[in-house]
């Protein structure tokens, strides 16, 4: 009976036992179906999230592109040639543009026709095809993305369709609207994204062996499509939805696939399958963790570029960018630009004119990137704040190497040379602040040699640092060439260095040239010697030529035999040295003669020589502080009377005017003004 009731006790235990290990196995077994589905929706999720951040890059590409050409055909509204380099350069800079377009309302430039829309489609890797496309035939009113890009004040996607007028592939189309000065829409700009690329995409987002993937349009175009499902087979099925154009990701995943080898080895999950949900936990577990790094390196790496596109833009903006930036003056002539070894830099260069002088300055950031770009904006806003009430160099210096020295927490340093030049007189006032010494091109004899500097500490490094200013005087003609490390330390291939040599050289024999020309010479010299080697550091040159004369002269008549001397310095045409001579002593005597009728007071002689059309021409400009006297209203000599039967007077202003070709009198801040012109 013992025995008996021992039996069943270990029946009861063993069926017992069978039982909890029958349910410990369904329930592993169902656990273990549970995870591995569980799995493949954190894997379908994260592939789509993944796919759905490279989409959504191309497309804020796209539309960063189409806005940056808006700007651009604002910009150029009024000269449609300017537009055809323009989308060229925008379909060069962005990779996986196939083409770019801006289409104009019809009869925008009648000169061009009915239809006028400037393409740029990119043919293969390295070439890049340019011209208007706009006809009757390619009507591009009746298109889509024209007619929407009229109407809306934001990007705009169209669906895919074959450009079979551009790149010949499938593409989707951005639209931006362009607007003239007066706010009314003129064209549409319409950037193609090729989708060659969405093809590997979706062969990476088989999460299983035999999963597969499509992609379809808002309006359910099948851009990358799917096979046909198996009728009676289950699916598991992960979508999701791109904000920027309404696409449409997805993954399916066969059921009987994702569970193929449970079932295989379903008999055997007893005690294996305690390891399996181990194993399964720590996969999930590091997967996971694994995938949430990624997705917020993604999100964080795509917030920093456009970031940083946001950030040099911003630090372009502050540059002057204008050229010529002055047009009403003929005395002066500015050049400059910064090219930046990454995104954005720590270069800088500035100038403006306040009062008949020009502040200019141009400064190097130790370090690179964003410290350095905030570090450069601070130190242009300090320059136009300081010199906005200051001429002294070296106190325009001080106080803009204090203000940085306060607000240095990242230990870094600015070397700046800083000018003020009186553009009346040519006297140049700077102070060097551990920069490179400019170069001074000499327009007498053409000699090229560097600036005397005296070695000040760089800005930020000590704020009560005593800095010293020195002085330097421009002569007509002169120019002063400033640059940054960036040009003589740029490495070619091997590592040398272009050095001081070879831009000495580069700038011998350019004393007559334009800064524009010069600086663009020095361009193509660096271009030559590197060779396509990497850029390592920012490069900013700024190129000032000073093109005026001016004599200051005591009202006293014995001062005229300066006049000679100091226009025989002036190299004019010798035939034209004695005339002039003769009309401006005329023009001094007279000024002397009538305008100070106390005798004291000065007479400011002033030399421009300027081109006008295709002709060039010579500008003396005689200023006093004297009483009004206009001389062009004067009376001329009767040449044709006898000498005794003359009236005093009136022979000088009628030399004057035989002399020369234009003489012309105005009195401003009381000031008497009196210009002659000769045409060479």
């Amino acid at each position: 009976m013992t025995n008996k009731n021992s039996t069943h006790s270990g029946i009861w235990i063993m069926v017992i036992a069978a039982v909890v290990l029958e349910a410990i196995s369904c329930v592993q077994y169902f656990t273990s179906r549970a995870a591995i589905r569980h799995e493949a929706v954190q894997r379908a999720e994260s592939e789509l999230r993944k796919a759905e951040l490279e989409i959504e890059k191309h497309t804020v590409e796209m539309e960063a592109a189409a806005r940056t050409l808006a700007m651009l055909a604002e910009k150029y509204v009024d000269t449609p040639d300017s537009i055809f380099s323009a989308t060229r350069s925008v379909v060069s800079a962005i990779d996986n543009t196939s083409s770019i377009a801006v289409a104009y309302v019809p009869n925008f430039f009648p000169k061009r026709g009915r239809f006028f829309e400037v393409c740029s489609s990119r043919i293969s890797e390295d070439s890049i095809y340019t011209r208007q496309i706009g006809s009757a035939e390619h009507d591009y009113t009746q298109m889509e993305w024209f007619q929407n890009g009229l109407k809306i004040d934001s990007c705009w996607w169209c669906e895919p369709y074959l450009d079979d007028s551009g790149s010949q592939t499938w593409v989707v189309s951005c639209s931006y609207p362009v607007r003239s000065r007066n706010g009314e829409v003129v064209a549409v700009v319409c950037v193609d994204l090729s989708l060659e690329y969405l093809k590997d995409l979706s062969e990476d987002l088989k999460v299983y062996p035999n999963s597969y993937s499509s992609i379809r349009s808002s309006k359910g175009f099948d851009i990358v499509p799917s096979p046909d499902t198996i009728p009676g087979r289950k699916y598991n099925i992960f979508n999701e939805e791109i904000d920027a154009t309404g696409w449409h990701i997805e993954i399916i995943i066969p059921e009987d696939e994702l569970f193929k080898d449970l079932n295989r080895i379903g008999l055997f999950v007893g005690i294996l399958m305690i390891l399996g949900l181990i194993i399964l936990a720590l996969m999930l577990f590091f997967s996971a963790r694994t995938n949430s790094k990624l997705i917020e390196s993604l999100e964080k790496n795509r917030r920093i570029e456009g970031e940083l596109e946001v950030a040099q833009t911003i630090q372009m903006a502050m540059l002057p960018k204008v050229f010529p930036p002055f047009l009403d003056r003929l005395d002066l002539n500015v050049y400059g630009i910064v090219d930046p070894a990454k995104e954005i830099g720590g270069d800088l260069y500035d100038f403006y004119v306040r009062h008949d002088k020009l502040f200019f300055c141009v400064g190097d950031v130790s370090g690179k990137g964003v410290p350095a770009a905030l570090v450069m904006a601070t130190a242009r806003s300090l320059f136009r704040s300081v010199t906005s009430r200051e001429e002294d160099a070296a106190i325009i210096i001080s106080n803009i190497n204090k203000a940085l020295y306060d607000q240095n927490e990242q230990n870094m340093f600015l070397t700046m040379f800083l000018g003020v030049l009186d553009l009346q007189t040519g006297e140049l006032d700077y102070c060097n602040a551990g920069h490179n010494a400019p170069i001074l091109v000499k327009s007498i004899n053409n000699e090229v040699t560097s600036l005397s500097v005296l070695p000040n500490l760089p800005l930020g490094v000590v704020g009560d640092y005593d800095y010293t200013a020195q002085q330097a005087q421009l002569h007509y003609n002169d120019m002063i060439f400033l640059y940054t490390d960036g040009l003589t330390e740029a490495e070619n291939s091997r590592h040398e260095l272009f050095g001081e040599e070879r831009m000495m050289q580069a700038l011998t024999g350019m004393a007559g040239n334009r800064p524009r020309e010069v600086i663009e010479a020095m361009q193509q010299s660096v271009a030559m010697f590197v060779d396509g080697a990497q850029q390592s550091d920012d490069l900013t040159m700024l190129a000032i030529r000073y093109q005026t004369a001016a004599l200051v002269m005591r009202n006293d008549i014995q001062q005229i035999p300066t006049l000679s001397e100091w226009i025989e310095g002036l190299h004019i045409p010798p035939e034209l040295n004695m005339p002039i001579n003769l009309a401006l002593e005329e023009a001094v005597s007279n000024v002397m003669l009538y305008a100070y009728p106390n005798k004291s007071g000065q007479v400011f002689v002033e030399f421009i020589q300027c081109q006008d059309g295709e002709d060039k021409k010579i500008i003396f400009t005689i200023s006093d502080s004297g009483i009004p006297f206009d001389p062009t209203k004067q009376v001329e000599a009767d040449i044709s009377l006898p000498a005794e039967e003359r009236p005093i007077g009136g022979l000088g202003i009628f030399l004057v005017n035989q002399l020369m070709d234009k003489v012309e009198y105005c009195r401003e801040d009381n000031k008497n003004i009196l210009k002659l012109t000769k045409k060479i």
